[in-house]
């Protein structure tokens, strides 16, 4: 089973991947990057081509090229970097998840295909247990994002037994406003110590309440700084205090 350095937690920038004005890619400002991260908003995890950055409006080279360009500017600054490998063609998903296990990436999440969409708990679960298969030695995240992927199969019964299909399973980022389901994610499964990340920055304070592990989101780029103080203040039980940064 994959395991992590240490279980994925508090903050997780979701990164925006930068362009020229012609359309191309910086890549020459990812090392300013990580380093404002770190420096400045006190944020040293990141998932990488996920919606904030654009990744399935990106061609398969260029979303590659990305991740290795994090990958190589994030080593020794950053702690964990996770590359979103989501995509319509399972074979593509599978090829980026195995560039992400060579380029030495800490984990990698999956949307559900969106196109052709799975009806069924089961067709879901095993078109992510191929992309997992095809990096066994990375822990494995499951996005979900229903109000962009129009999969409405609830999160609480994906996770039933999914560690017995997807052995790398780690956690999930819940990006949905949907926090009774979030919360039946979480206790159903307090033992398995997944990484219960959520993806709604604006309630994010209302997850944590729930029993949010973590959080992954656009907003944390730029305001990573005041929601650790928020996350500080909740450790505290300082509610009114979390309650004005949130």
């Amino acid at each position: 089973m994959a395991s992590p350095k240490r279980r994925l937690q508090g903050l997780v920038a979701a990164t925006i991947t930068p362009m020229t004005e012609h359309g191309e890619i910086n890549f020459s400002v990812i090392g300013q990057y990580v380093d404002y991260l770190v420096e400045e908003q006190g944020v040293k995890n990141i998932f990488v081509n996920g919606t904030t950055g654009e990744g399935l409006s990106l061609s398969i080279s260029e979303r590659c090229r990305v991740a290795e360009e994090w990958v190589t500017r994030g080593r020794n600054k950053l702690d964990q970097i996770v590359i979103h490998v989501g995509a319509l063609s399972l074979k593509e998903s599978q090829e980026l998840a195995q560039h992400a296990a060579k380029i030495g990436a800490d984990g990698i999440a999956v949307i559900a295909p969106f196109f052709l969409k799975p009806w069924n708990k089961d067709i879901l679960v095993n078109f992510l247990k191929e992309v997992a298969a095809a990096a066994p030695a990375l822990p494995f995240y499951y996005y979900h994002i229903p109000a962009l992927t129009g999969v409405k199969i609830r999160a609480e019964e994906l996770l039933d037994g999914i560690q017995e299909k997807i052995p790398t399973f780690q956690g999930l980022k819940f990006s949905d406003t949907d926090l009774l389901d979030f919360g039946q994610c979480v206790d159903q499964n307090r033992q398995r110590q997944f990484a219960f990340l959520f993806g709604v920055d604006e309630q994010l304070l209302s997850a944590l309440v729930m029993g949010a592990t973590g959080a992954v989101g656009s907003t944390y780029n730029y305001l990573g700084k005041k929601t650790n103080q928020m996350l500080e203040a909740f450790e505290r039980k300082d509610f009114s205090s979390a309650l004005n940064y949130q």
